[in-house]
């Protein structure tokens, strides 16, 4: 059983965008997050740079508390044992924020050559590397969850092969359509998606968190895969260039079948506090797609319907 009575918490009626701000706070965060994970060499920063990491590490925290406070409702009572929350989670493919949204169709059946560049060039903007992510939330987890994390990582290495990388697979697909991500370019809405993931996986106290935003995205990408692969393939994009998103229309039902059962549900059984900020994760990274699709859909004139202005 659903719980149904948790489903009309799921999209609340409350501000629309309120993390977002003019894009300022969130390409100085993309900025930030890709500074701190580039490999140094041990220099020390000049005082210039260290002003804008100290900026920066404050507008993470209040991105995250602002976000925190938005998707607060929709969190409110969140089951604790194991089975419920598993069934509580599983639903959120159903009626989490931003499912179901008619931009997917639209890019499948109608959008032209152009606009699927500018979604791609959005999309790839906002990526923060699942692999990265991943690996980042691992990090002294518990035994059972850890395995999966690092089995699920190996799909995303392409299982030790470099043309099996995912992250390679993406940036063939960017360079086939001529695509090349820059932040001042990208609506704040995409790179607030990427900064929200790093976020989490980057600040151990979020770790839990990381787990639901991971899990969430297995457990819903593989629709809208379906979709955007539809899309390039009427456009006659290759298929070689265009197999990130068939590969995940089908990979990620595996991946999320396995994540629930092997980190989520052995995560909550051992200890159901945790439950609660997996849930919050989820939602989290729910919200924050949901924001950008919603962009999207202003940007290429589609009523929430599917038609067109």
């Amino acid at each position: 059983m659903l719980h149904s009575a948790l489903a009309p918490k799921l999209q609340p009626n409350i501000r629309e965008n309120p993390f977002t701000d003019d894009g300022v706070r969130q390409r100085a965060l993309s900025r930030f997050n890709r500074d701190r994970l580039a490999p140094g060499l041990g220099k020390d920063m000049d005082e210039q740079t260290l002003a804008a990491h100290q900026l920066a590490s404050k507008y993470e925290r209040e991105f995250l508390i602002e976000a925190r406070a938005t998707i607060a409702p929709m969190i409110a009572e969140i089951p604790q044992d194991t089975a419920s929350f598993i069934a509580w989670f599983e639903h959120l493919q159903q009626e989490g924020p931003g499912q179901n949204d008619p931009l997917f169709p639209w890019l499948a059946e109608q959008a032209s050559l152009e606009d699927m560049r500018w979604f791609l060039a959005q999309e790839v903007a906002g990526e923060a590397g699942f692999d990265d992510l991943v690996a980042m939330t691992q990090v002294k987890m518990p035994l059972r969850a850890k395995l999966e994390m690092a089995r699920n990582y190996w799909d995303e290495m392409g299982r030790g092969e470099a043309k099996g990388m995912h992250g390679p697979m993406l940036e063939r697909l960017a360079a086939h359509f001529e695509i090349t991500s820059r932040i001042e370019e990208t609506v704040p809405e995409a790179l607030a998606l990427g900064n929200m993931m790093m976020a989490l996986a980057a600040n151990r106290t979020f770790a839990f968190h990381s787990v639901g935003a991971l899990g969430v995205i297995e457990l819903t990408a593989p629709g809208r895969a379906v979709y955007v692969s539809r899309g390039l393939d009427r456009l006659g994009v290759p298929k070689k260039q265009s197999h990130y998103f068939a590969l995940h229309a089908v990979l990620d039902v595996k991946h999320s079948a396995a994540w629930n059962t092997e980190v989520l549900a052995t995560l909550v059984r051992e200890d159901p506090c945790r439950a609660h900020a997996i849930a919050e994760g989820a939602m989290l990274r729910l919200w924050c797609g949901k924001q950008c699709f919603d962009r999207y859909r202003r940007h290429f004139g589609i009523y929430a319907g599917g038609a067109l202005h």
